[in-house]
């Protein structure tokens, strides 16, 4: 049994109500002994002004509140379950310099690369396909997700590669690796090279995919490649997504030959065993 969860949110986050509390509570709860939260600081975002709050961008993370709500917890629940402080760091290519000072600034347990903005739009917004074919958004955005990287990778895993797929107009249904292999091997190969984890998110599921992000094939492909470290989180939201699909997710990680899965604290990696 997978026994921790590195990829939560909580009411820190701008798409997030959940209070801090009541995830710690269902971790606890669900026999969980680590706990690391990850909220989303995503600079420059594309942000909707309606959701601005006094002035403050969306997924703009005021980080020294959470900080400190975050120590408050970790005290109260001393004894209880670990918890540790982590940030999912939206990547551009224009913010390198930005994230080095960010990540430096704070003492984070782990930090999550992820790409959420690709040419300015989120493809979480369906204006993100329009006037292009399927394949050309989602090529666009494994194009752009490698630059990223080559512009930031002080980051400590990525965070769900093929997240694109979950907001295509048809998901998951024509979406191969084969397919988009030549543009995301790059990517498998750079994180491998400098030493970054591969998340396997089990959101992918609860997304309707049928499969973790990113998909089997491309787990595989990490792994023939020689990549060894994976780290597994449920992207909650919410605290019935909290470890969701956690005992198919192992499966199927076991299947691809994985026999480890990584926790990061103080931004070094320690290795629990899957099965």
């Amino acid at each position: 049994m997978i026994r921790s969860d590195i990829h939560v949110h909580t009411s820190f986050s701008s798409d997030c109500d959940e209070p801090m509390e009541n995830q710690i509570e269902k971790a606890i709860s669900s026999g969980l002994d680590i706990l690391c939260f990850t909220e989303h600081m995503d600079k420059d975002y594309p942000s909707d002004p309606a959701k601005e709050v006094g002035g403050v961008p969306e997924f703009f993370l005021d980080t020294d509140s959470y900080r400190e709500g975050f120590l408050k917890c970790r005290d109260k629940y001393e004894g209880k379950i670990k918890l540790l402080f982590g940030v999912e760091l939206g990547l551009q290519p224009h913010l390198g310099k930005w994230s080095e000072e960010y990540v430096s600034k704070y003492d984070f347990d782990f930090v999550i690369g992820s790409v959420h903005t690709i040419g300015h739009m989120d493809p979480y917004y369906s204006a993100f396909f329009e006037g292009r074919s399927e394949a050309d958004a989602y090529a666009q955005y494994f194009t752009e997700a490698l630059e990223d990287i080559k512009a930031f990778s002080d980051f400590d895993t990525l965070g769900h590669l093929d997240y694109v797929v979950r907001y295509g107009p048809n998901k998951n249904r024509d979406f191969t690796y084969s397919a988009y292999g030549d543009l995301i091997d790059p990517i498998l190969r750079l994180i491998i090279e400098k030493g970054i984890a591969l998340e396997a998110n089990s959101a992918g599921y609860r997304k309707g995919l049928g499969e973790p992000n990113p998909c089997m094939d491309i787990l595989l492909r990490y792994k023939e490649l020689g990549g060894e470290l994976i780290t597994i989180g449920s992207d909650a939201h919410r605290t019935d997504s909290l470890c969701n699909d956690f005992a198919r997710l192992e499966a199927l990680l076991l299947k691809c030959g994985f026999r480890y899965h990584a926790v990061f604290e103080d931004r070094k990696a320690a290795l629990y065993p899957l099965g």
